[in-house]
């Protein structure tokens, strides 16, 4: 088995390098078929490299900030870490991209320098939403607020993959995020979504609702990127409150530390289920290779999980899955 190349943005991500060299390494000795090639500046990924076994460095001269506009940056900082990383994809250099960068970047870099596959009209951001009660795959989060039914349609099909791919689910049930689980509820926009769903999307089951994202019932929901997005923050910031609820009510006197103690391997476990850093960020689907976007708050465990989760995704030939499973629906 020959070995998967990710090309990692050194710089990408809030405590950006320290957090993405640790989680490259730690990566690279968990999987011992995986290479990471590390871009950015050379007196910060050279040295590191130079230690470490399946890293090498690929020096770039210049670093997207988050507070850039997205496409001016691509087009005027073409020695970016971000831009090159996903040209040494483009060029077969590297098998898949991961940064914890500006995602407005990278979805620029990787629609317009690594290319769309054939038949797709809008890339989507997909990742899986940890829940204790199910994981559930949602597409879009983010790459598209404005979007036509169609749109939807396409994203479908990338939730779909990615389900078979990341989650191991055969034939995965797809619903659409709607206001109500009856066909006949919604937007205008919605309504179109669902009828177009019904008629060319296998799978596909109905409406779901919010409750849904955390509750089960469906393996992949699809929405516009702005609701998902909303959805996700909502649903982190959800998470982050309880556990932290959970820990004051738990701390709050003697009794309940001496009952936090008699519970804590439970209280881990709920912790490890609501962990966002689990799936190490969203992938982004219906591009000419893999491209994972990390947290801009990553640590290092996500960094790591995102690069695995990454090599999976080369190893499982999503793309090229996605790719025809495209070119049957046209």
């Amino acid at each position: 088995m020959s070995a998967t190349k990710l090309v990692v943005d050194a710089m990408g991500g809030d405590d950006a390098p320290s957090v993405v060299l640790e989680g490259s390494a730690a990566a690279v000795e968990h999987n011992p078929d995986l290479e990471v090639i590390l871009t950015g500046p050379a007196d910060v990924i050279e040295p590191f490299a130079a230690e470490h076994d399946r890293i090498t460095a690929h020096p770039t001269t210049e670093v997207i900030a988050m507070d850039e506009h997205p496409a001016e940056a691509v087009r005027n900082k073409k020695d970016s870490s971000i831009v090159v990383g996903c040209r040494l994809v483009k060029e077969g250099e590297g098998d898949g991209f991961f940064s914890a960068g500006s995602t407005g970047a990278c979805l620029a870099a990787a629609t317009i320098v690594m290319g769309r596959l054939k038949g797709v009209k809008r890339p989507g951001l997909v990742s899986v939403i940890p829940s204790p009660q199910a994981q559930t795959v949602i597409c879009d989060l983010g790459a598209n607020a404005d979007c036509k039914p169609d749109y939807l349609v396409q994203f479908a099909t990338m939730g779909s993959v990615y389900a078979q791919v990341v989650l191991g689910v055969e034939n995965p049930r797809i619903g659409l995020l709607s206001i109500g689980e009856e066909d006949t509820k919604g937007s205008e926009f919605v309504l179109e979504c669902n009828k177009l769903m019904h008629e060319q999307v296998p799978g596909f089951i109905g409406n779901a609702e919010g409750r849904d994202i955390a509750l089960g019932g469906f393996d992949v929901i699809v929405t516009d990127g702005f609701t998902g997005n909303v959805a996700l923050k909502t649903y982190e910031g959800l998470g982050s409150a309880l556990l932290s609820g959970l820990r004051t009510a738990l701390t709050a006197n003697t009794r309940s530390k001496i009952g936090a103690s008699l519970c804590m391997s439970g209280i881990n476990d709920l912790r490890a289920q609501l962990d966002p850093d689990a799936h190490g960020g969203a992938q982004l689907l219906g591009v000419q290779g893999v491209c994972m976007v990390g947290h801009g708050n990553s640590n290092a465990k996500a960094i790591e999980n995102g690069l695995l989760i990454s090599a999976n995704a080369v190893e499982q030939k999503m793309t090229e899955r996605l790719a025809d499973l495209l070119d049957e629906g046209e």
